[in-house]
């Protein structure tokens, strides 16, 4: 009878499961999020208006940082 009933409950119990490891989930998430953010970035940077508004407050930035560090030159 023991050849048609194996015998998983006893195999079970002496088997010994490695440690869980947190620290890889947080790796695997992080992974994971870095992927839907790469992939919103391109989704993004495909659509011309996005394209435009992302170069304009880009450049604005530019002309802002520019311009605090022409400005803080200048007053000394």
């Amino acid at each position: 009878m023991n050849a048609f009933m194996p015998n998983f409950h006893l195999d079970r119990d002496t088997q010994s499961f490695p440690p869980k490891w947190e620290g890889l989930n947080e790796f695997d998430r992080a992974i994971a999020e870095n992927r839907l953010t790469v992939y919103r970035w391109k989704k993004a940077w495909a659509d011309p208006w996005a394209r435009r508004f992302t170069i304009a407050v880009l450049g604005l930035f530019c002309l802002y940082a520019g311009f605090v560090i022409y400005s803080d030159l200048l007053s000394k």
